[in-house]
């Protein structure tokens, strides 16, 4: 049985150009200019204006439309008596390399090299082996990491041979090859199970007697634990030396490189490209009047682009032709898009006012930082404070921050860089959690590296500034700096 019943719903959907917005807004300078190259080269009714015709004043496509950089289309006939009203379609595509930017000195670097899979199958081959034990021995090489380590268990390396290359052997055979002939290749340290055997490989193979040498070989082998948690002591102690004795071995281990693959291509072609700032921080000292900071858009970021006037002319043209299937067709497709080339222009508009307001704003909540360039001037901020300046969404100004970077007299920053939670110093003001984690990185960096300081002793040295935080705060603060406990920084 039918029945009919009413039922009301609270729904949100995204029209198409807001979603082109939310794509652009987040793209950084290069991504931008290689999506907006591609629009362009997509789109023949959408035109960039030359240096030379910029003076000129655009009006909007249709009544209600004005955004600086367009123009305006003759209505004396009515297109929609012929055509449908459809949207264009959008794009969301994007790459993360674009042409050379000139202003900002950027190149785009083509290397080809090596790649270490391909070195040590050239040494393999000229090993005298026999066919069996090149293919285990190939099969074993190209289980290797880019770093040159065995990661893979000798029991399925066996298995694999079997099922993929219908090699039937056994675990001291496999063994017996990665030993004998792998880990003879050159670089040495190739083919290593782990860190103390990659360190072995290379000891090894430096043959002396020098008492350092001889020494470091022995640590690695037998007291590698000690010295991975740096017990210097009970290494001195194990083999009744000196301190000098044991600083010259440790001299010759810190020589060893634990990531042998390193120096080789992980790929045939490489790209190396620099970073373009996506916003330009100027500071001008005016005097009396103090010292101005000013925000402004990279150029690549605000090109000035207008609607093709040939393309205008065809519509205008084919609208007297209301006969012509061909024409009613063509028709369509010109003004799908001129409409996709206003709507562009649009976004285009609304992303340079949304990326030069958010700048704006964080330019004015961390004026000392551009000013000075010092990372204890900056003040605690959140994307909610810079979204109260400027009245857009949170997920909006995070979109903006997103990978952008801006160059200022005191180098390139990374946005996300300047934003920071607060805490409060024992004269109740809120200082930012950048500016503690600057002192306790000061702090580590001046400590006697034969005592380094505990996070206890560190918590004292912050409160004594008048930083009162707790231990654990710190600890989270030296993970965030890559900075590892007390023990771990002791150096003799």
């Amino acid at each position: 049985m039918l029945k009919q019943n009413l039922q009301i719903k609270l729904g949100q959907k995204l029209a198409p150009q807001q979603i082109q917005l939310m794509k652009l807004i987040q793209l950084h300078t290069l991504e931008f200019e290689e999506e907006l190259e591609r629009e362009l080269e997509e789109n023949p009714a959408l035109e960039k204006v030359q240096e030379e015709q910029k003076e000129e004043d655009y009006s909007s496509l249709d009544e209600g439309f004005e955004d600086e950089g367009t123009e305006s289309i003759d209505t004396d006939f009515d297109v929609n008596e012929y055509i449908f009203d459809d949207e264009p379609a959008y794009k969301t595509a994007s790459s993360n390399y674009s042409a050379d930017d000139e202003e900002f000195d950027n190149e785009s670097l083509l290397t080809e090299g090596q790649s270490l899979y391909d070195y040590l199958l050239e040494q393999i081959n000229l090993v005298n082996i026999d066919k069996e034990d090149l293919k285990i021995a190939e099969y074993i090489i190209g289980n290797l990491d880019n770093d040159g380590y065995l990661r893979r268990e000798i029991k399925q390396i066996v298995d694999d041979l079997a099922f993929s290359v219908g090699v039937y052997t056994t675990k001291e055979k496999v063994a017996d090859i990665l030993e004998n002939y792998v880990q003879k290749l050159d670089p040495p340290g190739v083919g290593a199970r782990n860190l103390q055997e990659c360190l072995l490989l290379q000891i090894e193979k430096k043959v002396s007697a020098d008492k350092a040498v001889m020494l470091a070989a022995n640590i690695l082998r037998n007291q590698f634990d000690a010295l991975t948690n740096k017990h210097y002591n009970k290494i001195i102690q194990k083999y009744d030396i000196e301190e000098e004795d044991l600083k010259d071995a440790l001299e010759v281990i810190s020589k060893l490189s634990p990531k042998v693959g390193g120096n080789f291509d992980t790929q045939t072609i490489t790209i190396n490209q620099e970073i373009i700032p996506d916003f330009v921080i100027q500071v001008k000292d005016n005097g009396k009047k103090g010292v101005e900071v000013i925000p402004l858009l990279n150029s690549k970021n605000a090109p000035t682009l207008r609607v093709s006037d040939e393309y205008k002319d065809i519509l205008t043209t084919y609208s007297h032709d209301k006969t012509s299937a061909e024409h009613k067709q063509a028709a369509l497709f010109i003004k799908q898009k001129l409409d996709a080339a206003k709507w562009y222009i649009d976004a285009i508009n609304q992303r340079q006012n949304t990326l030069l307001q958010t700048i704006t704003a964080i330019v004015k909540l961390q004026k000392d930082y551009f000013i000075t360039g010092d990372d204890k001037s900056l003040k605690p901020m959140i994307l909610k404070d810079v979204a109260d300046i400027t009245g857009f969404d949170i997920s909006t100004i995070s979109r903006v921050v997103k990978s952008k970077y801006a160059d200022t007299p005191n180098g390139i920053v990374y946005l996300k860089n300047l934003f920071s939670d607060s805490l409060t110093n024992d004269d109740g003001e809120e200082v930012s959690t950048k500016e503690i984690k600057t002192h306790l990185q000061d702090v580590i960096n001046n400590e006697n590296k034969r005592k380094p300081l505990t996070d206890d002793a560190l918590v004292g040295l912050l409160k004594e500034k008048g930083y009162n935080i707790a231990r654990r705060t710190i600890a989270k603060y030296r993970e965030q700096l890559n900075i590892p406990v007390a023990r771990l920084r002791k150096e003799l």
